[in-house]
């Protein structure tokens, strides 16, 4: 566990110096604020990395902050690499897909409301670019790499549990027999002690005997008849299916039980409800065998992990609920397993039910046991079959890596189809009319400009075309013509003044011609 534990710090050491050094070899040493943005990047980057074992989302948002506060796309050389390595760590580290899928939106969202509030909703198209293909990407392919090595780890459980159960049926056949034995050694030896006995007794009463050998003869048959009670006692434990089990209960509660756990240093929280005045004997044992179990399953396998029991009565049943908060070795769950197959045949015989398995990252037993006494065991259930729960495991991964091919393909297409739109309504949202240049007048104001202006302008000057007038200002671009980026409408202004108004062509087609 220390050897564990020191190569896990060695790797979150080596992982922030890759992430800070990104940041601080993509700083520009003639930018002063750049400075600044290092002497915070490279703390909260660590900070990250501390996170990520116990909360990578949290390390995820803790990064795409810092790059969003540097570039509203979200794409900055300083932070890509970390944007990368917090996705694939959260999808490597985290068992569910929806805290994940709400933290992504959550950052769409934001990046929208303030694309929106910039009046920039193209920077919120790169955004969600970005987040595609440096976090989610990377994200499902982590989730594809934990649920291949869960595939891998489901097979060498069934292994080993098929090695376990092939052991255990071999045992049961040698038990099997060995009853059978014992039965025969009960009838054939019983009835050769019941015939020393009756024999012995005729000795006791014959007139021919002295009174010394009838006294023989007495004990002789006294010993016969203890034999013969002592082999039925010691036979008998090796009992039939078809007879009742042993039903003394015993003498420690099950708040005793949780106080002798937390005494020994485990975390357990007993949460019981008002109980009647006395449980039936076979309930009783098994409510006590149930938790019994749990705790040591949960000390074996989950050392150090809070537990809680909880026991609620109702009208016609007892429910034991046991949960511990995680799970630290998976191999764990299929070591041995004969302790809960035991503990399903005491819940069976008791005329209960019992499930059991792996809830987020720890582990649940639940029993329900009846009230009332003499109740008839259970049915025994089918067991799994080692090839349902490969093929699952295979289901699982196959359905993971499908998503980690389709996610990306359908949020690409999706990004598309909106960029597209959003290209064919700014195209006709930066359309202006040539009538309303002409009445456009130099020396205008900007209020009185803005009245004649299309709702949109270009991003910017389009390509090909001569530089903007020296000191002419802040100049905007509007298109002459639909889909088509030249000629356009160049308009500077300064001082709140139209200091120029100007259609612009490609230079490689026609000179710029002022107006």
């Amino acid at each position: 566990m220390r050897r564990e534990r020191r190569r896990d710090r060695l790797t979150d050491l080596a992982l922030w110096a890759v992430l800070a050094g990104s940041v601080l070899l993509k700083s520009d040493p003639n930018d002063g604020g750049s400075w600044w943005w290092v002497g915070v990047g490279v703390p909260l980057t660590g900070v990250a990395v501390l996170l990520c074992r116990a909360r990578p989302l949290l390390s995820l948002v803790i990064v795409a902050v810092l790059s969003g506060w540097q570039s509203l796309e979200l794409f900055t050389p300083s932070y890509a690499a970390a944007l990368v390595a917090f996705g694939y760590i959260t999808g490597r580290r985290t068992a569910t897909a929806r805290p994940a899928l709400f933290t992504f939106a959550g950052i769409a969202a934001t990046g929208l409301v303030l694309s929106l509030l910039l009046e920039d909703l193209w920077s919120w198209f790169a955004q969600l670019v970005t987040l595609l293909f440096t976090v989610v990407v990377p994200w499902l392919v982590g989730r594809y790499v934990r649920q291949y090595a869960q595939l891998v780890s489901a097979g060498w459980q069934l292994a080993d549990r098929m090695e376990r159960e092939q052991e255990a049926v071999a045992d049961r056949e040698r038990l099997r027999e060995r009853s059978r034995i014992a039965g025969d050694m009960h009838d054939s030896l019983g009835h050769e002690l019941s015939l020393i006995a009756v024999r012995a007794a005729a000795l006791e009463v014959d007139p021919s005997l002295d009174e010394r050998r009838q006294a023989a003869a007495g004990e002789l048959r006294q010993a016969a008849a203890e034999a013969t009670a002592r082999l039925r006692d010691i036979i008998g434990v090796l009992r039939a299916d078809g007879e009742p089990a042993p039903t003394a209960p015993g003498a420690e509660t099950v708040t005793a039980l949780v106080e002798r756990a937390r005494n020994s240093g485990m975390a357990v929280e007993l949460t019981e409800d008002s109980a009647p005045s006395a449980l039936p004997p076979m309930t009783d044992r098994a409510v006590h065998r149930v938790v019994q179990e749990s705790l040591t399953n949960a000390a074996k396998h989950a050392p150090g992990a809070a537990v809680r029991v909880r026991l609620s009565y109702g009208e016609d049943d007892v429910t034991v609920r046991f949960t511990n908060e995680r799970q630290v070795s998976a191999t764990s769950l299929a070591s041995g397993g004969t302790g809960l197959v035991g503990l399903d045949e005491r819940v069976r015989l008791a005329g209960g039910t019992l499930t059991h398995g792996p809830d987020g990252e720890g582990f649940r037993v639940t029993a329900r046991l009846p009230l009332t006494s003499g109740a008839a065991p259970s049915p025994v259930p089918p067991a799994p079959t080692s090839a349902r729960e490969l093929d699952h495991a295979r289901r699982r991964v196959r359905r993971g890596l499908v998503q980690a091919i389709t996610v990306p393909v359908a949020v690409a297409a999706v990004l598309a189809v909106l960029v597209l739109g959003f290209r064919m309504y700014s195209d006709t949202r930066t359309v202006m009319d040539r009538g309303r240049y002409d009445r456009i007048q130099v020396g205008d104001t900007r209020a009185d400009v803005l009245t004649r202006l299309p709702r949109l302008s270009l991003d910017g000057p389009p390509p090909g075309v001569q530089p903007e007038p020296a000191d002419a200002g802040r100049c905007e671009y509007y298109r002459a013509r639909k889909y088509e980026t030249t000629p356009a409408y160049r308009l500077c202004f300064k001082d709140d003044r139209l200091t120029s108004k100007t259609i612009v062509t490609d230079v490689d087609n026609e000179e710029d011609r002022p107006r």
